[in-house]
């Protein structure tokens, strides 16, 4: 259910994040490619997608099992806080070389992701693929213990003022709320990944240090800097929150 809805929402809303990474490139958005070539660097997703969402969903649904939850336990928020975060390490793993042969594809349009993948393969070797590890994990932790406790308890809310389980068009509402409000509040750890992604091998973004990197976006660019992105970041994960969690939703009660 995991993976089906991580294949639809990344390949759906693929322009929309293409367009957030070059406005957060180094280089600025027209020398990164602008609009052109928006779908550069699809196939590194539509390979990642499903393991990646299918990883993060089999640790999210197991560690909450294992873990005090419910409406009724006031430990319900720490469960899906917890869960969500170990979800997110493990889901990294596989979710962080993709990303880094995709955001390079976007912003070098020239390029095909097959060739991307084999130069940072002879240049950098496997520890390029993992470049940004560190800082994916930091932006992921924190948008995660927004998001999912913020959507498990809009579904929880809503399923007690309605007197029955929300279905799954609700749950994918109440994942687009939570998602474009947690997207909003983690979009200068993103821009801090995005900018550790793409810098050259022997740089001082590339060593990977999130705050040496939010101090130098800070420095050049400001607050405006920071934000970068925002707005396509918002739009994607809100619909993104609508089609990934509506979806899985969906797919785990026709599974089930």
């Amino acid at each position: 259910a995991g993976g089906v809805a991580g294949v639809c929402v990344d390949l759906i809303l693929f322009p929309l994040d293409t367009v957030k990474t070059r406005l957060q490139s180094p280089q600025g958005f027209r020398k990164a490619g602008g609009f052109c070539g928006i779908y550069a660097g699809v196939p590194s997703t539509a390979i990642g997608s499903f393991p990646n969402a299918a990883a993060f969903f089999i640790t999210y649904e197991n560690v909450k099992s294992i873990l005090p939850h419910g409406s009724s336990s006031y430990l319900s928020p720490a469960t899906h806080m917890v869960a969500a975060s170990l979800g997110e390490v493990v889901a990294c793993l596989i979710r962080v070389p993709s990303e880094v042969v995709k955001q390079r594809a976007q912003v070098s349009p020239s390029s095909s992701t097959l060739r991307i993948l084999s130069h940072t393969l002879y240049h950098e070797g496997i520890q390029g693929l993992y470049r940004g590890y560190k800082s994916t994990v930091l932006r992921e932790i924190p948008f995660s213990l927004v998001q999912f406790p913020l959507w498990e308890s809009l579904k929880d809310l809503w399923s007690w003022k309605q007197g029955h389980v929300v279905d799954s068009w609700q749950s994918a509402v109440c994942g687009a709320f939570a998602g474009g409000f947690a997207a909003a509040v983690t979009t200068p750890l993103d821009v801090a990944k995005t900018r550790i992604m793409l810098a050259k091998a022997g740089s001082s973004n590339a060593r990977g240090n999130v705050l040496a990197a939010l101090g130098g976006i800070w420095r050049t660019q400001g607050l405006s800097g920071l934000f970068a992105g925002v707005v396509p970041r918002m739009a994607a994960i809100s619909l993104g929150g609508f089609i990934f969690l509506g979806t899985y939703e969906k797919t785990r009660q026709l599974l089930l």
